[in-house]
């Protein structure tokens, strides 16, 4: 309260010495203290040392009670000019905290989250090629004995399609395949070769007609159809996100973000061509 009644004593001396060079300063005493915005103010040679003597006590006094000082500058051709500032303290922070806001904004907009997030899509196009592998893997035993029922004398064609089958889902399939390009390669060569047995199969099945004509037998051959549909496409998709991947991990900036923050993940396996047009999916005809 000592430094509140200082300050209204203050204030009103500077208002009776300027009030007589016809100049007033209007203060809000009970909201918090500031003054007008800069502005000159026409002073008085005689009351020049007694005023600025009162504004630097006043910006004593304030200091303590307001975020905003009020701040005074010496007199400049004939003129006194009062204004408003910031302390010091709040300054800094102010910048800070537009720096670090600046930051952050930069950052966003100049890749540093395209690895990770390409990274993930890599992960999620995989999982969906290997649901559409096990979806196909599954229709396969409901498929043979449908076949076997009536063509139990086409033996090694439906042994050919067990053993293809038996050999695909033997190959441990986990999120680490990615970073191994020899055991994608056997994963791959492995359904390859069971789409191969499974064409022979169908081929089959165009010699008897009564095949043809179950009703089980077509509902397979649907599902089938509709898979291998998938399948490519889940291939494409996936194919696709690796390329996007590790093009981010070659260029820049992607290459500087993955050298200072991302060492630790590295390019990823694709699928490749191991046979003619091994990238789409095999025709089937009935």
């Amino acid at each position: 309260m000592s430094i509140r009644r200082e300050v209204d004593s203050l204030i009103r001396n500077i208002e009776k010495w300027l009030e007589e060079s016809d100049a007033f300063i209007h203060c809000v005493r009970d909201g918090g203290y500031s003054l007008p915005r800069l502005q000159p103010i026409d002073s008085v040679f005689a009351l020049k040392t007694r005023v600025l003597s009162q504004y630097w006590d006043l910006n004593r006094c304030l200091r303590p009670l307001a975020g905003r000082t009020p701040f005074f500058m010496q007199p400049h051709q004939g003129k006194i000019m009062t204004g408003t500032l910031h302390t010091p303290f709040q300054q800094r922070n102010f910048w800070r905290l537009t720096s670090l806001m600046a930051l952050v904004l930069f950052l966003s907009g100049c890749g540093i989250n395209n690895i990770p997030t390409y990274d993930e899509r890599v992960t999620a196009a995989w999982a969906q090629v290997e649901n559409q592998y096990q979806r196909r893997a599954d229709l396969i035993p409901n498929l043979v004995e449908t076949v076997k029922g009536f063509a139990a004398q086409e033996q090694e064609t439906l042994t050919a399609v067990i053993e293809a089958r038996s050999k695909a889902t033997s190959i441990q399939v986990d999120e680490s395949i990615l970073n191994n390009p020899e055991k994608l390669k056997q994963f791959q060569q492995a359904q390859g070769e069971l789409s191969s047995a499974l064409s022979r199969l169908m081929a089959v099945s165009e010699r008897y007609p009564d095949l043809k004509s179950n009703q089980n037998f077509l509902a397979l051959q649907s599902q089938l159809e509709g898979t291998e549909n998938r399948i490519a496409v889940a291939r494409r998709d996936f194919i696709q996100a690796v390329e996007r991947y590790n093009t981010e991990l070659r260029t820049f900036p992607g290459k500087i973000w993955h050298s200072l923050l991302y060492s630790d993940l590295e390019p990823r396996a694709n699928f490749e061509a191991t046979t003619e047009n091994a990238d789409e999916a095999p025709a089937v005809e009935f």
